[in-house]
């Protein structure tokens, strides 16, 4: 009797297909368009944060969720349009998210638009141990004089030399630091469209200050006076309150390890060189530090546009002295607004709802300084 492989209009091949599922096909659907966008990245999420106008169903998204946010007696989950880059540095026209490259299309069709995207303060994940490049004729050579650990000098071809130019070369080389003389296209392309002034200094990860060690150093001045910052995200704020610290007069500075900017080469280049002279620290839990700094003698005192006490009225700022910014878009955090001893606010005679935060610890520290000075 013949079996099933001898009868007749047998199937010859298998009945089945090569497995894949929906995923296969969305993967499939998918290539060529590059990655999928941060929600403060895509201007239809309430999310949005981005320099392009914001389109009208997504301001609606945003005011609904600010309705539901006071209802509740929480903070709104919402973006912050006009904080985050999201334009192209040259050729103008409407910006591409990064990670399309300088083709920007779907399929790596071109776009039209010339030159790299510059946005330094775009968030990133590098890799800690990676060499990072400092860039910036000031930041540079202030990190020289520092005498901060450099690996490599990159000067571009043609540059126009000024003192600090010279100074720069000078340095580098009695410190033994490999001079390269390379093209400017290729240092825009090592600095992915940063503005470079045509000198980069190589350097390792930077090295951060233990919190012990930070808190002991302003200890031992005549004035104690530390900062610490609440989950800022962008690196150029960080950069810019480590400069107004080094201008004022405090010791250091102290930020949380997660959800926060760290020292990167725009941290370095927005400080102008500040980072090289203000030791900063990274902490674990920032209220738990904060707690540290009051059993060491500290006033902890928060940025809060709500304070209950005027900055001008700020009696405490001739002490040892601790100064809390808060994030760019939510202020202090619950934990940490209830771990400070006072909230302060700002007085402002204009109906601006708030101030950049390094624009806030800019005009609070000014303010401490001054008060000190008259106890003098």
């Amino acid at each position: 009797m013949a079996g099933n492989s001898q009868r007749r209009g047998r199937r010859l091949t298998s009945k089945a297909g090569a497995p894949k599922g929906t995923g296969g096909k969305n993967k499939d659907s998918l290539a060529g368009r590059g990655r999928t966008l941060p929600a403060d990245e895509r201007p239809w999420h309430k999310g949005y944060s981005g320099t392009e106008k914001l389109p009208q169903r997504t301001a609606w998204k945003q005011d609904k969720e600010r309705r539901a946010a006071s209802e509740e007696g929480r903070a709104p989950k919402i973006g912050q349009p006009g904080s985050k880059d999201t334009t192209w540095g040259r050729g103008g026209g409407r910006g591409v998210p990064v990670g399309r490259g300088a083709t920007g299309g779907r399929g790596g069709k071109p776009t039209g638009r010339s030159g790299p995207r510059v946005a330094p303060g775009r968030k990133s994940n590098p890799s800690k141990d990676t060499p990072e490049l400092l860039v910036g004729r000031n930041p540079v050579v202030e990190a020289l004089r520092a005498l901060v650990p450099a690996t490599a000098l990159y000067v571009a071809q043609g540059i126009d030399t000024d003192d600090r130019i010279n100074e720069i070369i000078r340095t580098a080389a009695d410190r033994g630091i490999a001079n390269l003389e390379i093209s400017r296209a290729e240092l825009d392309r090592m600095t992915g469209g940063v503005l470079h002034q045509g000198v980069g200094l190589q350097v390792p990860p930077f090295a951060y200050q233990p919190f012990e060690d930070l808190v002991a150093a302003a200890l031992e001045q005549q004035a104690p006076l530390l900062v610490a910052l609440d989950g800022v995200t962008d690196p150029r704020n960080l950069g810019a309150v480590i400069r107004s610290a080094a201008a004022f007069g405090a010791q250091g500075v102290f930020v949380p390890e997660r959800r926060a900017a760290g020292i990167t080469a725009t941290a370095w280049r927005t400080s102008a060189g500040a980072a090289a002279r203000v030791p900063v620290a990274q902490v674990t839990n920032l209220t738990r530090s904060l707690k540290a700094c009051q059993n060491a003698g500290f006033m902890v005192v928060g940025l809060d546009a709500d304070g209950d006490t005027d900055l001008y009225d700020l009696e405490a700022a001739v002490g040892p002295l601790v100064v809390v910014v808060g994030s760019e878009g939510r202020g202090l955090s619950r934990l940490v607004g209830e771990t400070c001893d006072l909230t302060v606010s700002i007085p402002m005679i204009s109906e601006v709802e708030s101030l950049n935060a390094s624009v806030a610890a800019a005009v609070t520290l000014a303010e401490v300084s001054r008060r000190r000075a008259a106890e003098l």
